[in-house]
C-alpha cells in the first residue's frame, strides 16, 4: 500500500496542481442536483434563495422524490426542471452541455464516481461528505481535478460554523500563539436512524447501516476534522503526515436493536464490525497533533468538539463555548468574556452572509453560508474556499483509520495528495 502511494505521488508530467485554481466568472451558475433525498431537497431549497443561480436539471432513481424537488421548485416560484431518473439518469445529465455545476446529494458510495465522471464531461463538483471513502477514491478526485482543471469541493457545512469561523478569525490573528493540538469529533446518536426502516415494519439495510457492518474506524471524519485543519492550515503551510486509530468493540447498535426488536430478532443477531467509539491521533509534518473521535451509538450529548490548544489560548465550543486568552506580553488572562470575544471577533461571512440566511428563513445559516460562498466565488472567478485537496485529505481518514484500527493501532502514513506543492 505504501508502494503504491509512493507511486501515485508522482504527477503526470503534462499535470499541475489547482491550488487556487480559478477560472472565468460565469455570469449565471446553472446546476444540475444529483439525489432527492432529504439532504437534496434541502439542498435544492438554499440554492433556490442564492442569487445568480439557474436550476437547470435535477437527478433522482426514485420517481416520486424527482416530483418532490419539481414541486419545490414550483412551489418556490422558479420554473421546471430538466428531470432525470433510472440508473443511468446522472450519466446523462452530466453530459447536458449547459450545465455548469454539478452538486452530489446521494449515498458515500457513489460519491466518487459520480464527480470523476461529471469533471470529465467538464462540469465543476459539490459533493457531499465524506468526498471519498478510499484513499484510491481520494486519488481519483485529485488526479481529475487536476487533468480537467475543473472544480471539485465537499460540502463541509461545519467550517462555517460560527464559533469556527470565529476562532478560524483569532488564530489568524495569532491570538492562541502557537497551536500545538486541536481536537474534533462527530458524536451523534444515530440509532433510531440506523433502524427507522425497520421501525416501520421489515428488515431493511440502510446504506448506513450496511457500512456498519462491514468496516470499522471512523467513517465520518470530515464534520470534526475540516474546520480544525483549516485553523492548522493544513496543505497551506502544513499537512498531516502519519495517524493512530484505536476502536472500542461493538456493542451499542445490537444493544439498541435487542431492546428495540427482541433478542432474537434478526436485527439483533446482526454483526456489526464499527466499534462504538473511535479515536484516531493525526500528526503534522510541523509536530502538531489532531485528535479525532467519533460515536453515533450511544446516548450521548451530540458534540463536534472543536478545541483548539495554543501556547497563549484556548477555546472550545462544546458542552459549553469556551475561550480562554493570555496577553502575548505578560502572560496574565485576558479579562473578557467568552460571548464578548466571539462578539469582537465574529467572522465577516457570520456578519453578513450568516444574517441574510437567517432573515431569509434558511434554519441552519452554516448552510446557507457554504452555498452562498460557492456560488460568489463561481460568479466572481474567485479560487472556492475549500478545494479538491481539502476533500481528499479529510475523506481519507476513513480508510486509513480502518486499517490502523485492523492493525493493532499500528502508525500509518497519510498521502500527500499536494504531491508537494502545500510548502508552497
Amino acid at each position: 500500500m505504501q508502494k503504491e502511494w509512493s507511486r501515485l505521488n508522482n504527477r503526470n508530467e503534462h499535470h499541475t496542481h489547482v491550488l487556487g485554481l480559478t477560472h472565468s466568472p460565469i455570469p449565471i451558475v446553472r446546476i444540475g442536483l444529483i439525489g432527492l433525498g432529504n439532504r437534496g431537497l434541502l439542498t435544492l431549497g438554499r440554492y433556490m434563495l442564492i442569487e445568480h443561480v439557474e436550476i437547470k436539471a435535477l437527478c433522482e432513481i426514485r420517481p416520486g422524490n424527482l416530483a418532490k424537488g419539481q414541486a419545490t421548485l414550483t412551489k418556490g416560484g422558479h420554473p421546471a426542471a430538466i428531470g432525470y431518473t433510472g440508473e443511468d439518469g446522472w450519466q446523462k445529465m452530466c453530459c447536458t452541455p449547459d450545465i455548469d455545476l454539478i452538486i452530489i446529494c446521494t449515498d458515500w458510495l457513489t460519491h466518487t464516481p459520480m464527480a470523476v465522471y461529471a469533471m470529465e464531461q467538464g462540469k465543476h463538483v459539490a459533493i457531499e461528505v465524506p468526498a471519498a471513502m478510499t484513499v484510491a477514491e481520494c486519488w481519483q478526485l485529485v488526479d481529475t481535478a487536476e487533468r480537467t482543471r475543473r472544480h471539485c469541493i465537499m460540502l463541509e457545512n461545519c467550517c462555517y460554523d460560527a464559533f469556527a469561523l470565529a476562532t478560524l478569525n483569532m488564530a489568524r490573528k495569532g491570538l492562541f500563539g502557537e497551536i500545538m493540538h486541536v481536537e474534533g469529533a462527530y458524536i451523534h446518536d444515530l440509532r433510531a436512524m440506523y433502524f427507522s426502516n425497520e421501525n416501520q415494519g421489515g428488515f431493511h439495510n440502510h446504506w448506513n447501516k450496511v457500512y456498519c457492518m462491514e468496516h470499522t474506524g471512523n467513517p465520518y471524519p470530515t464534520h470534526g476534522l475540516g474546520p480544525v485543519c483549516q485553523i492548522l492550515n493544513i496543505h497551506r503551510g502544513d499537512r498531516m503526515n502519519y495517524l493512530v486509530s484505536m476502536s472500542t468493540q461493538q456493542a451499542g447498535m445490537t444493544e439498541y436493536a435487542r431492546r428495540t426488536f427482541g433478542k432474537d430478532s434478526r436485527e439483533a443477531q446482526q454483526t456489526y464490525s464499527l466499534g462504538d467509539v473511535n479515536t484516531t491521533l493525526i500528526h503534522t509534518v510541523k509536530g502538531k497533533t489532531i485528535q479525532l473521535q467519533y460515536c453515533t451509538v450511544h446516548p450521548r450529548p451530540y458534540s463536534r468538539s472543536h478545541t483548539i490548544c495554543g501556547t497563549q489560548g484556548f477555546a472550545q465550543k462544546y458542552p459549553v463555548a469556551t475561550i480562554n486568552l493570555e496577553n502575548p506580553l505578560t502572560g496574565e488572562a485576558i479579562n473578557e468574556t467568552t460571548e464578548a470575544l466571539l462578539q469582537r471577533y465574529q467572522h465577516p461571512f457570520t456578519t453578513t452572509i450568516g444574517k441574510e440566511g437567517l432573515r431569509k428563513g434558511v434554519p441552519n445559516e452554516m448552510n446557507y453560508i457554504m452555498d452562498y460562498r460557492l456560488i460568489y466565488c463561481l460568479h466572481h472567478g474567485l479560487p472556492l474556499d475549500m478545494d479538491v485537496y481539502d476533500a481528499a485529505e479529510w475523506s481519507c481518514i476513513t480508510e486509513l483509520s480502518e486499517q490502523s484500527v485492523l492493525n493493532g493501532s499500528r502508525p500509518v502514513e497519510i498521502p500527500d495528495f499536494t504531491r508537494g506543492a502545500w510548502e508552497g
